[in-house]
């Protein structure tokens, strides 16, 4: 960063990401702060999270970490109260944090389902029903929840996983029309990232990080029309489009990005 914005599209807003020490959530905070925004990142990881921040900060940028478990509604109570009392208002809320656990469904167990469901589905919950009055306190904002292409084309042996993702991309379109009757100035939309390189895949398809990337191109690529799996900065630079004011206009809508898979 370097202590100058690329073009300040977010310049003074204030953004909270969950699931932000690694992966697509890592890579969105460090765009938003390059961007110009106060970023207020959260996960269970502590040290990489804090790592995160102090990267942030390090290079010029702003940023806050907060230790959180989005499925503890406590967690989110006291996320949000400090954010209002530190900054006074919440411009952009991103409910990134996710798992992803595989097997058939007659082998999975119960306590894994519900599991899945509280991280990936409960915890954008949590995230609108707690950060949304200090967006509308705020004047408005966007609330952009990341679900997946498997919230919108189904894949075997990830029922469970397809089965919260779908619920997210639905949950979204239904608080964007509360929110478009309210009048709240409050825009609400998801987006679906196709095959990235993530730790998530380590579960998936049991990776390690130094083996995944070769071994997830390998299974994936030829599924994928353009030919390739996704980058994290490729779905953050999306997440910036709705968190920015160019998409002022969008809301209760799906981006796709996953280099045609979903309609192949």
């Amino acid at each position: 960063m370097n202590g100058a914005n690329m073009s300040a599209r977010l310049k003074d807003k204030i953004i909270c990401i969950t699931g932000a020490a690694s992966g697509i959530g890592r890579a969105t905070a460090l765009l938003m702060a390059r961007e110009g925004a106060l970023v207020v990142a959260t996960d269970l990881q502590a040290d990489t999270g804090a790592a995160l921040a102090g990267e942030i900060t390090q290079t010029g940028g702003r940023a806050i970490f907060l230790q959180h478990d989005v499925t503890d509604e406590d967690g989110w109570r006291e996320v949000i109260a400090i954010i209002r009392a530190r900054h006074g208002r919440l411009d952009v809320l991103v409910n990134n944090a996710g798992i992803g656990l595989s097997g058939p469904v007659v082998e999975m167990s119960l306590a894994d389902w519900r599991r899945q469901t509280a991280v990936n589905l409960d915890g954008v919950f949590l995230g609108v029903k707690h950060g949304l009055p200090l967006l509308r306190q705020s004047g408005g904002g966007s609330v952009v929840n990341v679900s997946s292409i498997a919230g919108i084309k189904a894949s075997a042996n990830a029922a469970g996983y397809c089965a919260t993702k779908a619920a997210v991309r639905q949950f979204t379109k239904a608080v964007a029309l509360e929110c478009a009757a309210a009048k709240d100035n409050v825009r609400v939309n998801s987006i679906h990232p196709g095959i990235v390189e993530t730790a998530i895949w380590d579960s998936l398809i049991g990776t390690t990080q130094g083996a995944r990337g070769t071994r997830l191109e390998a299974l994936t690529a030829p599924s994928i029309p353009l030919g390739r799996t996704g980058t994290v900065e490729e779905i953050a630079a999306g997440i910036l489009w709705l968190a920015s004011d160019e998409s002022r206009y969008v809301t209760g809508t799906e981006l796709v990005i996953d280099g045609g898979r979903s309609i192949a």
